[in-house]
């Protein structure tokens, strides 16, 4: 039986939009609706969904296996567990490309769109001249995933599909475990290319296998990021901080310690577990998933306090 429970049409909050594709995301709970849950983890993938909805891909000028490439494949599979042993997870179904939810939702690039954007629009950041706006521009190489110019109301769609939804369901899976424990603990679990853990030195040498991202500091508890890298380290990885990714929206937005809600970004090396590409899992796939429910098994007996 799969470990997925997707928010049933008549749970006590608002679910997902359907489409043709299915849900938006789905959430996997440690314990029922209504009913608190059992630790304060709640673990995300914004980036493992692999729905291409057909007016998107009606509107696309590269073949769908450029945009693939974006994906955090297997992803979502490997912390599938994390429910059972105590956390909530937030999937999302829709691709990256299609609107990113580690993102602002209004972080889109006016070059893009036929006519002016509205105001409260974030046309002016890094991300946005790198082309991965909360609709990314570009795709791999720098190429151009569009073959026309969007319309705002195709970009607003959605937003209001996809975006909205989900980081309301995540806020108030957040909201549970504080209301629960005193405080929330949100992991973001993120793949990364082999090349660009090549191009980052981990602590003890070598390239990285795994990356924290805790807005260097600013997210999480130093004593949160420093059992996770201990852990993960005792399990025979190569990991860094920060470099080269310190946590996107998802990380910043909610990583409030003061506010009793700690988040990290996990960035993990996708050549430990799949063949990049044929874009087929490996061996690694098993291990990793096996060592994710070893770390979420140490988070989920942490006492609360050792974060104070």
């Amino acid at each position: 039986m799969s470990a997925w429970r997707p928010i049933a049409a008549n749970a006590p909050e608002t679910p997902p939009l359907e489409t043709l594709e299915g849900p938006a995301f789905e959430v996997a709970r440690a314990a029922p609706a209504g009913v608190a849950p059992p630790t304060p983890l709640v673990f995300a993938s914004p980036h493992s969904g692999g729905a291409y909805p057909p007016d998107m891909i009606a509107a696309v000028r590269l073949p769908l296996e450029a945009l693939r490439a974006s994906e955090d494949a297997f992803v979502d599979q490997i912390i599938a567990g994390a429910p059972r042993l105590g956390a909530t997870v937030i999937r999302a179904r829709f691709a990256r490309s299609y609107i990113d939810l580690n993102r602002e939702p209004w972080e889109m690039d006016p070059a893009m769109f036929d006519g002016d954007l509205p105001e409260y629009a974030r046309g002016q950041s890094a991300r946005v001249a790198a082309g991965l706006g909360a609709i990314p521009r570009l795709a791999g190489e720098g190429r151009p995933i569009y073959a026309r110019k969007l319309t705002f109301a195709e970009a607003s769609e959605r937003v209001e599909l996809a975006h909205r939804p989900y980081h309301d369901a995540l806020d108030r899976q957040l909201a549970a475990a504080r209301g629960a424990h005193g405080l929330a603990i949100l992991i973001d679990w993120h793949s990364m290319p082999a090349a660009a853990a090549r191009g980052q030195r981990a602590k003890g040498g070598g390239g990285c296998d795994i990356v924290l991202g805790d807005r260097f500091g600013a997210a999480c508890s130093p004593r949160l990021i420093g059992l996770v890298e201990r852990e993960l380290e005792a399990l025979g990885y190569r990991v860094a901080r920060n470099a080269p990714y310190a946590g996107g929206y998802t990380t910043e937005h909610y990583g409030r310690p003061a506010k009793r809600t700690h988040a990290l970004q996990i960035e993990i090396n996708r050549a430990l577990y799949m063949n990049e590409t044929t874009r087929e899992p490996t061996e690694g796939l098993a291990t990793l998933t096996a060592d994710a429910e070893t770390l979420t098994r140490v988070l989920a007996g942490l006492d609360a306090a050792e974060l104070k």
